[in-house]
């Protein structure tokens, strides 16, 4: 463990969280945070003896908020909230996800706003410690008023109830708490509309988002810079003086990278006096079209780690006299940027999947469908019919959810984000998207096989020696899908974006021009 992470008081960023989901880094209580965490809990037992009417602590819920519940019932209340409202279908969640809920939720509640019991807390940290991570069904959030139904699968295991992975398998939740000797808590007044009342489900999918559209979007920049060598493309147009003059961030970025990754290219200059006068859109205006995806992943970034710092739970206590019904619970916050990066995701594929047509066309001096024998080979003419699938697929999964509301709770929650079902609906795009660069990756490997013996820039080269070690060269027609599967795994396990930044720094190479664009 390399580092310490105090939850409520220290700034959590979307790197800090995913580090503490893999154990770099260690999340704690620590004393500001636990004096605030008790003060607020004292609070909530206030309300509760002097029968406060405040609603969630000693009212029903939703629609039944006037109804009045006896102080010795306000701990019956807790636990049937978590049960009757674990209502979520369908697939769990990856284990990464709900471990992402969990930590963002101890950040969440140790700000002291919340009414939680310390060992309530304690006791979630133990679970992100141990790596026992709760079953939470995929569908049944509406984001708004909060992630209901997910959060409640999420905290029945601190019940007795409900299931958990352990070591990847699933579990009893009361069976793994008696193995560890731990006993079942009783949920004091508010806490469990604590616990489910909050934006963690959306929140999580927002945070591997972030860090899952970030690589592909650095890979964008290298896999196009690939395609460009192998078409014999011009890298003027990513002159820094043309963009200081439309000077979007991302589209800075992405004229840096491009052209530090093309700077001395043996390929480049070898047509620089061609009579070309300019590149297909594809190839000339990557820093317009990858940077307005970076554009729309920086105002992801930027809004998920303000919610990520936030309390998003209801009602909010500032002490026994002072407490505020809002409704911070409320995703639209997270539902809208979640909508604006599902289409950025979906424009790096579009723009890859041209690309790859024009690899195949048999232009700029390379074969038709890049092989040697076309006719009796197809060579790569039907990979691009995979990406032109899931192109397509993608622009329907690029339907905002967050355009549509259902009234929910018998009106009570007459407008609700959707936010749940864009955070999943955008991975589900990173998804068709890592697969679309695999097959970019596979004709741009081949493509610059032709240029042949002329060389690319270090980075690049290393790329393209990478892809050879799992991919030969393609002479006559093979199983493609191997070939894709095997490059989209090199891709996912982060192998080959890893071998693109140590090539970088060894040959004293600086791909990342703006800090603005990391995780931390």
């Amino acid at each position: 463990m390399s580092s310490k992470f105090n939850y409520g008081t220290d700034h959590l960023t979307i790197g800090i969280c995913l580090d503490i989901a893999v154990g770099k880094t260690k999340g704690i209580i620590g004393d500001e945070a636990a004096a605030r965490v008790q003060a607020s809990y004292q609070e909530v037992k206030k309300i509760v003896h002097a029968q406060l009417p405040v609603y969630g602590i000693n009212t029903g819920f939703g629609p039944l908020c006037d109804t009045h519940i006896n102080e010795e019932d306000t701990s019956t209340l807790q636990s049937n909230l978590l049960k009757s409202h674990s209502v979520g279908i369908g697939k769990p969640i990856p284990q990464e996800i709900a471990k992402l809920m969990l930590i963002s939720k101890v950040h969440a509640l140790a700000q002291g706003y919340s009414g939680i019991n310390p060992a309530t807390l304690d006791r979630i940290i133990w679970h992100i410690d141990h790596d026992v991570i709760p079953v939470v069904p995929e569908k049944g959030s509406v984001g708004a008023s909060g992630d209901l139904a997910p959060l409640s699968h999420l905290f029945l295991p601190l019940i007795g109830l409900g299931e958990v992975f352990v070591k990847g398998e699933k579990s009893p939740a009361g069976k793994v708490l008696k193995d560890h000797n731990l006993e079942l808590l009783i949920l004091g007044p508010k806490e469990g509309l604590a616990l489910i009342n909050g934006t963690q489900f959306i929140l999580a999918f927002a945070i591997k988002a972030v860090q899952r559209l970030n690589d592909a979007l650095n890979l964008a920049d290298l896999i196009g810079a690939m395609s460009l060598e192998g078409l014999m493309g011009s890298a003027r147009p990513f002159d820094a003086r043309i963009h200081a003059i439309r000077p979007f961030k991302g589209t800075k970025l992405v004229a840096a990278r491009l052209f530090t990754l093309l700077s001395e290219s043996e390929i480049c200059n070898s047509h620089v006096n061609c009579d070309r006068v300019q590149d297909p859109y594809s190839l000339r205006c990557m820093p317009q079209v990858h940077g307005a995806s970076r554009n729309a992943w920086l105002h992801l970034k930027e809004l998920t780690e303000i919610e990520l710092n936030s309390v998003t739970d209801n009602p909010i206590i500032f002490d026994a006299n002072d407490t505020i019904s809002g409704g911070n619970f409320h995703g639209q916050p997270l539902a809208l940027p979640l909508d604006y990066a599902t289409i950025a995701a979906a424009e790096l594929g579009n723009i890859a999947d041209r690309r790859c047509y024009l690899m195949s066309e048999g232009r700029y001096g390379l074969p038709k469908v890049l092989t040697n024998d076309p006719g009796l080979n197809s060579g790569l003419m039907i990979p691009q019919y995979t990406t032109a699938a899931l192109v397509t697929e993608n622009k329907t999964l690029c339907f905002p959810a967050s355009a549509d509301s259902v009234p929910t709770s018998l009106g009570q929650e007459d407008h609700v984000s959707m936010g749940s079902i864009s955070g999943r609906k955008l991975h589900q795009v990173i998804d068709n998207l890592e697969y679309i660069q695999a097959i970019e990756l596979l004709y741009a490997t081949q493509a610059m096989d032709f240029r042949r013996p002329l060389k690319s820039t270090p980075v690049i080269e290393a790329c393209h020696s990478y892809i050879r070690q799992y991919v030969p060269f393609i002479h006559e027609d093979r199983i493609f899908a191997t070939d894709i599967n095997q490059i989209h795994q090199l891709i996912t396990n982060g192998s080959l974006q890893a071998l693109a930044n140590d090539t970088a720094l060894n040959n004293n190479i600086n791909l990342n021009h703006d800090d603005e664009f990391g995780i931390y």
